[in-house]
């Protein structure tokens, strides 16, 4: 138990916690833009199947942890550019993300739902579509971690609570994206801008995720200052009128 006294495992455990719950906003944003279009009554449970699925991969990947490496090391050689399973995963992943940011964008845009009510999705299609972004996450996720610690029960933890502490908030974002639709726009554009940092780090031009999420806080702030307008807009409103 000599462990349990080591400030430096201790420092690590709480790091990769952090860095962990930061690094699934991307995973939460996703989740909450395709649960949404299932009926009301599916979308807790998927939100659960769709965390339960992250867990598992994270931890199966961990314990895979050598074949994780391996997936680092070059596979063939494309115009002077080693090309690894993990360039290969991360292309994919990052491509999927700009498909469907941008199926999302032009069927709010076009007043599709508008039209014809809300456009409801199947079921396992959406859960499909959640365990092949899952898997992405949990690979760049699982590098972080092993980069960080060496000591897999610390980085199985600080994942566990991750996952617990996104599946706390799960119900919150999703119903503060459904209430604001300039905020499930932006969301839509979030997922265009980390589909395009995939891509770009499958092909080894890496965005450094610091840029990332400042964008994203950035953005948020901004959106926040427009809530905040547009409600005291109505207020006063509401005031000339009575």
């Amino acid at each position: 138990m000599e462990w349990m006294t080591d400030p430096h495992i201790w420092i690590g455990f709480f790091t990769l916690t952090f860095l962990e719950i930061v690094l699934g906003i991307d995973n939460l944003l996703f989740l909450s833009v395709v649960t949404g279009r299932l009926p009301e009554e599916q979308q807790p449970k998927a939100r659960a199947i769709g965390l339960g699925l992250a867990l598992v991969l994270r931890i199966a990947l961990l314990i895979g942890v050598v074949w994780v490496i391996g997936l680092t090391k070059p596979i063939f050689e494309l115009y002077g550019h080693v090309v690894s399973w993990r360039d290969l995963i991360l292309l994919a992943g990052g491509l999927f993300l700009l498909q469907k940011g941008t199926q999302e964008i032009h069927a709010t845009v076009e007043g599709e739902e508008d039209a014809i009510g809300p456009i409801k999705a199947n079921f396992y299609v959406v859960i499909g579509q959640v365990a092949v972004l899952d898997l992405v996450f949990s690979f760049d996720s699982i590098l972080t971690a092993i980069g960080l610690t060496p000591h897999l029960p610390v980085i199985i933890a600080a994942v566990v609570i991750a996952i617990g502490v996104m599946l706390l908030l799960a119900e919150k974002v999703s119903e503060f994206v459904k209430r604001f639709p300039t905020v499930k726009m932006l969301a839509m554009s979030f997922l265009l801008l980390i589909g395009m940092a995939l891509v770009a780090d499958g092909m080894h031009f890496e965005i450094p995720k610091g840029y990332l999420y400042f964008a994203v806080a950035f953005s948020l702030f901004v959106e926040v200052l427009n809530q905040l307008a547009a409600h005291r807009r109505r207020q006063r409103l509401a005031k000339t009128k009575s």
